[in-house]
């Protein structure tokens, strides 16, 4: 493969015995397969079953499979060769690709969540503008736990106590888990995962890690290669590291804020700002975009029952899509910068959101309201959280109003819109055959 000189050259400068070749599916996961080193530069184009991009987060597959061929065939894997990293934390010298997906004929799997970000940002490209993004990724330590019905709790940190009580900001809380970081930094800085900021967040052991903002695949594929990691130096601590939007009752959720601009590709200048330094009309149609298709697009930043627990009034996530500017309790907030970093920060994602499908869904919104040239609303200056709700409340309800709203459907391409539908529609369907502990609490002797 054309690919594989550069490749091959870092296998061999790092000595490199084994390779994990990896495709991110709906959700997110990490599949592919692991393949000894010399083998894998020989190789004319792994192959997978077409139908990864169908399985559950159960590991089950929806009853609805058409968006995939009858014959169950492969697909092939082709490295970017960008992608590739050591794997620091493996006992033998392996590395990490990152494959695009192409069917036998040449053509790219549109299902593919990668490519669906690539053809967003194509769009983009094609008016001769480059998005630049930054996300923030938040995600609790929690204990191990390896029995579902009990609660998460916090772990035990360098003091030999868990956290009662919440510590925004509180460094003397990060520093509780020193020796977790410590590898958790290591671990980044050998995959060039660029951490700008950790902080403690609002929870009891919840942290955020802030990534250098860039171009929006690095930054999905930095993301998305991050969740693996800290989950990974967290194991290494006796420790979980979870990203699941809603993981405790009584703790504030995760999320995935998108920190997100445009540049014009000739002249490298912020197309959101003029040369007197005022917001253009460019930019007011981005956030009115955001505004109007984002309650459509929410599957792809909840995408998980456990995401709409998130959503909630007074549980510091935005519940609409009202503006403002530095306002932390709307869902697009505009943050206080200069008129060369002037963006809009999605809030609404949470952490449990495939980064690549996040990415593209925060672009494509921003992107069809400039091509309509719409205008927001007036920006707010009161709490958000006071109004009422404006995005769906359940898995089911936002995947139907992304298969109605046809702007995004031929967007996203129908393919994608039917394969990503069906296989959300049946975990849906098997979170509903599981009776919770609150329904045996408070209904079992009481209706």
């Amino acid at each position: 493969m054309s690919t594989q000189s550069p490749i091959r050259q870092f296998l061999k400068d790092h000595g490199i015995s084994e390779v994990e070749a990896i495709v991110p599916d709906m959700a997110g996961v990490a599949r592919g397969k692991l393949v000894p080193a010399a083998k894998y530069v020989e190789e004319e184009g792994l192959r997978l079953p077409e139908s990864i991009f169908l399985q559950t987060v159960t590991g089950e597959y929806p009853d609805d499979d058409s968006a995939i061929n009858p014959s169950e065939i492969d697909i092939v894997l082709k490295a970017d060769p960008s992608t590739i990293r050591v794997v620091p934390w493996a006992a033998e010298p392996t590395a990490q690709v990152i494959h695009d997906c192409f069917y036998s004929d040449g053509r790219p799997v549109t299902m593919s969540p990668r490519y669906v970000l690539r053809s967003v940002l194509e769009l983009y490209a094609a008016q001769g503008w480059e998005p630049v993004l930054a996300p923030e990724l938040e995600f609790f330590l929690v204990e191990p736990n390896i029995d579902s019905d009990y609660p998460l709790k916090p772990p035990v940190g360098r003091s030999g106590r868990p956290e009662i009580g919440r510590q925004s900001y509180s460094i003397a809380a990060v520093n509780e888990f020193d020796p977790l970081f410590d590898d958790v930094y290591t671990f980044c800085e050998a995959q060039e995962i660029e951490i700008d900021t950790l902080i403690h967040e609002a929870g009891a052991a919840q942290m955020e890690i802030n990534l250098l903002h860039g171009y929006p695949m690095s930054l999905a594929d930095q993301a998305f290669l991050f969740k693996r990691t800290a989950r990974e130096a967290a194991l290494r601590h006796k420790m979980y590291a979870t990203f699941m939007a809603k993981p405790m009752a009584k703790e504030p959720g995760s999320a995935m804020h998108l920190h997100q601009s445009i540049v014009d590709v000739k002249t490298r200048q912020n197309i959101f700002s003029q040369a007197d330094g005022t917001p253009t009309q460019l930019f007011f149609s981005h956030i009115a975009g955001l505004q109007k298709y984002l309650p459509a697009a929410m599957s792809l930043f909840a995408p998980n029952v456990n995401s709409y627990r998130r959503i909630t009034p007074h549980n510091s996530a935005p519940i609409n899509v009202h503006w403002g500017y530095d306002n932390r309790t709307a869902g697009l907030r505009v943050p206080m910068s200069s008129p060369a970093a002037r963006r809009v920060e999605n809030r609404l994602g949470g952490a449990d959101a495939n980064p690549y499908l996040a990415i593209a869904a925060s672009l494509a919104c921003g992107y069809l309201g400039m091509m309509e040239g719409i205008k927001p609303t007036e920006p707010l200056s009161g709490s958000a959280y006071l109004l009422p709700i404006q995005l769906p409340r359940t898995l089911a309800e936002a995947l139907r109003l992304l298969r109605e709203c046809r702007p995004l459907v031929e967007l996203f391409g129908e393919r994608f819109v039917q394969a990503y539908s069906a296989v959300k529609d049946s975990e849906y369907e098997a979170f509903l055959k599981v009776i919770s502990a609150w329904e045996r609490e408070h209904l079992l002797l009481n209706v």
